[in-house]
């Protein structure tokens, strides 16, 4: 029985991952462009500084989470 390394050197390869990853960052871009919109339209409106700060934590907590 082989392992799945010998398995996997035989097949073609595959856009699959880096496809998946091209979403994956997309998803993350439109996802923090979508919280510095609301926080923009926020009531009542939140100072450009303290926007800013809570922007860059949630893209950080993004990339945490990939």
């Amino acid at each position: 029985m082989s392992d799945g390394n010998f398995n996997r050197a035989l097949l073609p390869s595959t856009p699959y991952r880096s496809g998946y990853r091209m979403g994956l960052l997309q998803a993350k871009s439109k996802a923090v462009k979508a919280l510095q919109l609301a926080l923009e339209q926020a009531q009542p409106p939140l100072p450009k500084g303290q926007r800013e700060t809570i922007a860059a934590d949630f893209e950080r907590m993004l990339n945490l989470e990939g």
